[in-house]
């Protein structure tokens, strides 16, 4: 008596040509570099502490000032004579 055969499994085989791996590649590139941007945005947004407006009140009462802004002024250069 002879053996039963088994069926036999169709293999599936991609076939390409260096274009189309060079395409490949190029858009995985694209893609871990648009991960790696939204990663760095989503991470400086979370690192950074919230802004929270502060008020200062003066010594009367009942006056409230506004936040303290403080600004940079640059420096008067000597002109060379």
């Amino acid at each position: 008596m002879a053996a039963p055969r088994k069926p036999q499994v169709k293999k599936l085989k991609f076939e390409l040509t260096r274009s189309a791996v060079a395409g490949i590649g190029v858009i995985v590139f694209c893609l871990f570099l648009w991960m790696f941007l939204l990663g760095v945005w989503a991470g400086q947004s979370l690192l950074l502490p919230s802004y929270e407006k502060k008020t200062f009140v003066a010594n009367e009462e009942g006056i409230t000032l506004g936040p303290l802004v403080i600004k940079a002024e640059k420096k008067a250069t000597k002109k060379p004579e």
